[in-house]
């Protein structure tokens, strides 16, 4: 995604992303979600690569999209 529009906002775990997806679907910015792992598995090659999904917004909804991960986390971190 080099040379894009879009920008990347978290990397972290699966579910972490599809809950900030959710979010940001909620609020009408539609995400990029980049999963290598989930590519692998789907290509057969799935054991071989282990990494995290990263999400990604167009750069001009950076802000709303920055404040919807900041929300999210601070959720999680205070139910821990």
């Amino acid at each position: 995604m080099n040379d894009s529009e879009y920008i990347k906002i978290y990397t972290g775990g699966t579910i972490i992303v599809q809950v900030i997806k959710q979010r940001l679907e909620d609020k009408g910015i539609n995400p990029v979600i980049k999963d290598e792992t989930e590519s692998g598995r789907l290509a057969g090659f799935g054991a071989s690569l282990i990494g995290q999904p990263e999400v990604y917004v167009h750069e001009s909804e950076i802000v709303i999209a920055k404040q919807i991960v900041e929300t999210v986390r601070g959720e999680l971190e205070t139910s821990e």
